[in-house]
Parts: C-alpha cells; sequence; structure tokens
C-alpha cells in the first residue's frame, strides 16, 4: 500500500520591502557618485629619489615633479605634504630648455636652496641642467662615474661673539662647543670637538626651534678620506633631523678651506639614512658633488592649475 504525504505549503505572504533610509556608509554621503572627476586629468610624472647615495633607501629622499607650466603655490604645498618628504622639487620648463626650479616642505614652507632636491631634480634630467632658483642660476653638470656636480653659491660665515647656551638643546657637553657660527637669518652652525660629539649628540628638538629654524652641527673628520662629519637639525621647518643636507655643504666647505686652505673635500653627515657628499671650493662658489639613486616613479592624476 502506497502513501501519499502533502507538504504544507512554507512559502511566505508577500511583504512590501520596508523604506531604509540611508546609512553613513551610502555612496550618497561621500558625494557625487557620478563618474571620476580626476579620471579625465593629465598624468603628470612624479618619482623619488634618494640623493647623496648610490644604494636605495638611503641618503636623502626627495620628490620630483616635471612640470610643462608655472603652477599655484597652493597646489605644490599640496603634492609636497602628500609625499611627506624633507622636500619636494617642482621644475617647470622654460623656452630655453632650462628650468624653473622651487622647493617645499611637507608643512608647507618653500625653501631658499635645496641641494639634495637638486640633484634628485638633475638625476631625473638625465644629470646635466640648469636651474632658474631663488638663489640665483644653479648649473648642474654630469661627471665621471655617475657623479652629478652642482655649482651653488658659497654661503659666509660669521662668528656669534655672545652665543645663546646651545649645549642642552644639542644635548652635548659644554666642553665640547668649539665655537657658534652664522650663516643666515633663522640658521646656523656650531663647531664641536670632535666627530664623536656629533654622533653622540641628543638633540631636543623644541628647544632648537626655540633658538634657530635650523642648526647645523659639525666636526673634523675622524676617518681616512672624510673631512667633516656633521648632523643637521631643522624643526623650524618641519625637519627634526635631515639625512643629508646638500646647501648645508656650500656653508662646510668654505669652514673647511678656513681651517686647511684645501680646495677638495668629503663630507659624512651622520643621520640613520647617512650620506657622503664631495666638495670643490672655486672662489665664491662650492661645487657640491653627490650620486642619487630612482626608487620610485609614478604620476599624479591632479591637473596642477595655471599659476
Amino acid at each position: 500500500m502506497t502513501s501519499t504525504h502533502v507538504w504544507p505549503s512554507h512559502q511566505p505572504a508577500h511583504v512590501e520591502p520596508a523604506h531604509v533610509e540611508p546609512t553613513r556608509f551610502e555612496p550618497t554621503h561621500f558625494g557625487d557618485t557620478g563618474p571620476d572627476p580626476y579620471a579625465a586629468a593629465m598624468a603628470h610624472p612624479i618619482t623619488t629619489v634618494d640623493s647623496f647615495t648610490t644604494e636605495p633607501f638611503a641618503g636623502n629622499p626627495a620628490g620630483v615633479c616635471l612640470l610643462d607650466h608655472p603652477t599655484t603655490v597652493e597646489w605644490m604645498q599640496s603634492v609636497a605634504a602628500e609625499l611627506n618628504l624633507a622636500e619636494t622639487a617642482f621644475a617647470v620648463v622654460r623656452d630655453d630648455g632650462a628650468h624653473d626650479l622651487r622647493w617645499f616642505t611637507p608643512t608647507g614652507h618653500e625653501v631658499d636652496l635645496c641641494g639634495h632636491a637638486t640633484l634628485a631634480t638633475a638625476h631625473v634630467l638625465g644629470g646635466a641642467a640648469r636651474f632658474h632658483t631663488r638663489s640665483g642660476l644653479l648649473t648642474c653638470t654630469l661627471g665621471v662615474h655617475g657623479m652629478i656636480e652642482m655649482d651653488f653659491p658659497a654661503r659666509p660665515l660669521s662668528k656669534v661673539d655672545d652665543p645663546p647656551d646651545w649645549a642642552p638643546a644639542l644635548g652635548v657637553d659644554p666642553s665640547a662647543i668649539v665655537q657658534v657660527l652664522d650663516d643666515g637669518p633663522g640658521w646656523g652652525m656650531v663647531e664641536l670637538a670632535s666627530a664623536d660629539a656629533v654622533r653622540k649628540a641628543e638633540p631636543d628638538f623644541g628647544a632648537i626651534a626655540a633658538l634657530r629654524d635650523g642648526i647645523l652641527v659639525v666636526a673634523p673628520g675622524d676617518q681616512d678620506g672624510v673631512d667633516s662629519v656633521s648632523r643637521m637639525f631643522a624643526p623650524g621647518v618641519g625637519i627634526p633631523e635631515d639625512p643629508v643636507t646638500g646647501s648645508s655643504f656650500t656653508t662646510i666647505g668654505p669652514w673647511l678651506a678656513q681651517r686647511t686652505g684645501g680646495t677638495m673635500f668629503v663630507g659624512e653627515q651622520a643621520s640613520a639614512r647617512g650620506g657622503s657628499v664631495g666638495m670643490r671650493i672655486e672662489g665664491d662658489r662650492v661645487v657640491v658633488i653627490g650620486r642619487a639613486v630612482t626608487v620610485i616613479e609614478g604620476t599624479i592624476a591632479s591637473d596642477p592649475p595655471r599659476a
């Protein structure tokens, strides 16, 4: 005998969907849900370069943005803040093949001279370049073994006769300070008695910023082939310790020349990343010499507005 079992229907009754208010994650809460407004933007090349080194992830990193027309300060400040490197360089090509060059820190400061970002820009352009800058015309040439030589103005030094007490700010013993020198508004140089004192300095960045925008500490070198050992602290412009400061060697070079009577030098910057910089004195100019390595290449998907 066959039995047939009829299962009851479990189909739910039709229910009208309830109206649900958009949550905070709905696209409508993030503005226009239409086409990406940046999709049609032209791609502008941007490069991260490590300067004063032959190895990636050493030396001093700089952003390099090549432009075909001048743009606004606000746009350049935004790009520099986005990259968050010590400096980002913006180079605008001129009709004669030279470039207008400007440098910005991630905190929005425009600096008068930046050696490592100039080296980085010349490297991106192939090694040889002429730049019109706040510090005048800077000429870069390609030397031997991939070295780039940058012709910079020397920065004169004057001794400070009654300096503030730099020892607590730099975290050094007062007996280690030989002299304090001035090399321009907001900037100075402290000569220490030994390279070891430079390396072991434990700076108080707040105390430094209260005294100067930036301070260079330097001592004679303690190894064969190294004429100076230095560090640069610039908390006043948003850079607690700069890895390798090319422009500082326009001060160190004349200081070494006065001490030794020589004209060719090699300096070590004893930061965590470290780097080596060549110097050649030519009258009132200092040729700063170094190599650079491309680390990142990309594009900015935001059109720079015309200035």
